[in-house]
């Protein structure tokens, strides 16, 4: 993939920047333009159940989530916890705390839920427990637009074109959901037989996102978590378009549906064949080291459980998802 050189223009709320009560660490989750917590001040800890997850399947895990909790009969599980975010679950295991504004939250999760490379950072610090398992592959992407797609975007290298601004994941907060997309981008682009006269899949980079094209702020990215910032940019902000995976897209265009429509990358909305050169992504589920109570292990065996489902494997598909290739739902196993 070309290099960039360049960097976005930052499309955001201009709001006042607060300085929170206990100063700056990581992992902090705040964004302005869906959750800031400036006037919530507290710690929370104590907590029977946290779970580490990678946000872009979070209507998924909604829909999983009271599954899991009606596995607790006797004792109801009261205290949990579990984010939907850019990837945290490193510097969370490390630092054993969350912030969102001002709300501390001390916590170890006992599950991650992340990509690969991710993964391996885990297992690579002696932080994991067991296997990594396979939950769930992604269909694709498809690009966001605003509704009634006023620009006329049909694929990647309308992107390009003059007058329309691309929203992206930050390059530097979202480096693995920024690297698929532009992949994408230049994967679709360098594997079409019949592209654009005097356009290739270096010049369309260069447009996007090295300072080749004539439209003032060109390429625009949110400041924290995409699949919030993107759909603010492109219906409140400067945003025309921006590629996003398919089931975010299809959650977006069905929870707003006056505000987006989507374009596919191959196939259709309701039948997407992702088209050559498409990056797609597979998400693991594993298990995290700790001196855990009985009641946390016990609520993490549960989680595991859930997701390994055959039920859950229902509600990815529903919400536009796969199970990874070769896949057996742990009912299967025990059989």
């Amino acid at each position: 993939m070309k290099p960039i050189t360049a960097k976005p223009v930052l499309d955001s709320p201009e709001i006042l920047e607060w300085p929170p009560d206990d100063g700056p660490f990581l992992p902090n989750l705040d964004d302005p333009t869906s959750n800031l917590l400036q006037d919530v001040h507290g710690s929370i800890s104590s907590l029977e159940l946290v779970l580490s997850s990678e946000g872009n399947y979070h209507p998924a895990l909604k829909d999983m989530w009271p599954l899991f909790l009606a596995k607790f009969k006797d004792r109801p599980l009261e205290n949990w916890l579990y984010t939907t975010s850019p990837p945290v679950a490193v510097p969370q295991v490390e630092h054993q705390v969350l912030r969102v504004g001002n709300l501390r939250i001390p916590c170890r999760p006992q599950v991650v839920v992340a990509s690969g490379k991710v993964i391996r950072q885990l297992e690579e610090k002696g932080y994991t427990e067991g296997q990594a398992e396979p939950l769930y592959t992604d269909r694709g992407s498809v690009i966001l637009v605003k509704k009634g797609n006023p620009l006329g975007i049909r694929g990647v290298w309308d992107l390009g074109r003059e007058g329309v601004r691309y929203v992206s994941p930050h390059p530097d907060l979202e480096p693995g959901a920024f690297g698929s997309y532009a992949g994408t981008i230049y994967g679709i682009a360098g594997n079409d037989p019949d592209p654009p006269a005097g356009m290739t899949a270096e010049r369309l980079f260069d447009l996007l996102f090295n300072g080749a094209s004539r439209t003032p702020c060109k390429w625009l990215a949110g400041p924290r978590i995409h699949h919030r910032d993107m759909p603010w940019s492109i219906a409140c902000g400067r945003g025309d378009a921006g590629v996003i995976l398919y089931h975010l897209g299809l959650y977006i265009a069905q929870t707003f549906p006056d505000r987006f429509e989507l374009v596919p990358l191959g196939g259709t909305i309701s039948e997407p064949r992702p088209l050559r050169g498409t990056v797609r992504d597979t998400r693991f589920v594993v298990r995290i080291k700790h001196p855990w109570t009985p009641r946390q292990v016990e609520a993490a065996e549960k989680l595991v459980e859930t997701f390994l489902s055959d039920e859950f494997s229902k509600i990815l598909e529903r919400r536009g998802l796969n199970r990874p290739e070769g896949f057996v739902p742990l009912e299967s196993r025990r059989a």
